[in-house]
């Protein structure tokens, strides 16, 4: 049974930084890509960044690209999300999820976090 653990968040002003962590088990966790999501209040979840299993190739949505890093440590079945310059509209529920297929970077039906609470302040 996969479990995806996210831990990180919190409140934190316009311009700071946030690392967030997902803890994965119950899978081979170097075998499947794995992605982060978030979900604004009264907004549909969105995607936010993508890494390959391997950890080699990562994709990123545009309104981060620059200021979000995705990474991986296999040994460690854990995927983080470093979150830099930090904008009043990154505030929402952010979300792991790990591909349902191996070696595969289809997120339409993947493995869901219960979700961590980020939010900016201005």
């Amino acid at each position: 049974q996969v479990q995806l653990v996210e831990s990180g968040g919190g409140l934190v002003q316009a311009g700071g930084s946030l690392r967030l962590s997902c803890a994965a088990s119950g899978r081979t966790f170097s075998m499947y890509a794995m992605a982060w999501f978030r979900q604004a209040p009264g907004k549909e979840r969105e995607f936010v960044a993508r890494v390959s299993a391997s950890g080699t190739n990562v994709y990123y949505e545009e309104s981060v690209q620059g200021r979000f890093t995705i990474s991986r440590d296999n040994a460690k079945n854990t995927v983080y999300l470093q979150m830099n310059s930090l904008k009043t509209e990154d505030t929402a529920v952010y979300y792991c999820a790990q591909a349902q297929k191996m070696y595969n970077i289809d997120f339409l039906q993947p493995y869901w976090g219960q979700g961590t609470q980020v939010t900016v302040s201005s």
